[in-house]
């Protein structure tokens, strides 16, 4: 595997918990002689360390590796400002569940020798590329799209096609169309199917719906989804991303969900299972004793 030579930093929160593991891992890299390089929302770690501090585009040019900083959150982050455009990530976890972001602290010396010796797991997922039918603007996300009625217990009226041809018509609060990745995200809440990240599907799952035959419904990576808005609720429908972002839709408005060419490469330490972290971060075999 291939060796990593500059790594960059990055974090999407400001804390000294963030500058004491930033600061950490420049000393680990700095002996072993790996160029460092530091995200510019990085606090405290430049004036400590001399790290030299640099714009995204610069870090996407020079860099390697992206090391993420910080909970899910963060990776997703960094994955939509790094990943979409080439940039390997991994994830050092200061979070709570920490799906994506594998090494905790106080594995953070062994773990980071051996990734950036070439002895780690690349995992490649895919993001989705959403567009609105009245605007230029492409919007990235990794776990999932939302369309939802904007208003707490308030139900809205979509169309849902897929490659054109027509599904169903529903009145729910809303839906979530997520990854694999995403599958242990927002969709997990709603009772949503956990997906292995190697199968290559789409979920689309009705939140809340006005119908007792409603379920979550799998389709292949590749199908072109296309939900139209059916509300005199204007305005107040919203489009969200990763829960990042929120966009009013309009009664007629059609939203296009498509995968991305671009991939996302993360980087596991040697040793990782999708299914062990899942049995650890979700309690699996709690009822099993010792």
């Amino acid at each position: 595997m291939k060796k990593f030579k500059t790594i960059g930093l990055y974090s999407s929160k400001k804390s000294k918990d963030i500058s004491k593991i930033a600061n950490q891992i420049f000393e680990i890299l700095d002996n072993i002689g790996v160029s460092v390089k530091a995200s510019e929302n990085i606090n405290g770690v430049s004036p400590v360390k001399k790290i030299k501090s640099c714009s995204d585009k610069e870090l996407i040019k020079s860099c390697d590796l992206l090391i993420a900083i910080g909970g899910d959150g963060t990776l997703l982050s960094s994955a939509r400002r790094f990943g979409y455009k080439g940039l390997p990530i991994l994830g050092v976890n200061l979070g709570n569940l920490g799906f994506l972001t594998d090494i905790a602290p106080e594995d953070l010396t062994s773990s980071l020798i051996e990734v950036i010796n070439g002895s780690y797991i690349e995992d490649e997922r895919f993001f989705l590329e959403s567009s609105i039918n009245t605007k230029k603007t492409k919007f990235i996300s990794l776990n999932e799209v939302v369309i939802h009625s904007g208003k707490l217990a308030q139900m809205f009226e979509y169309e849902l096609c897929l490659d054109g041809r027509f599904v169903y018509r529903q009145k729910a609060d809303g839906i979530i169309i997520s990854t694999p990745t995403g599958s242990t995200a927002y969709s997990l809440s709603g009772n949503g199917p956990i997906i292995h990240p190697d199968v290559k599907a789409i979920n689309l799952m009705p939140m809340f719906p006005h119908s007792l035959n409603a379920r979550p419904l799998l389709v292949d990576e590749n199908v072109k989804i296309e939900i139209k808005v059916i509300s005199k609720n204007n305005n107040k429908t919203k489009l969200s991303m990763d829960s990042h972002n929120s966009i009013s839709l309009k009664n007629g408005d059609s939203v296009t969900i498509n995968k991305s060419n671009p991939k996302l490469k993360l980087i596991h330490p040697k040793g990782h299972d999708f299914y062990q972290a899942s049995r650890n971060k979700l309690g699996w075999s709690l009822n099993i004793s010792k």
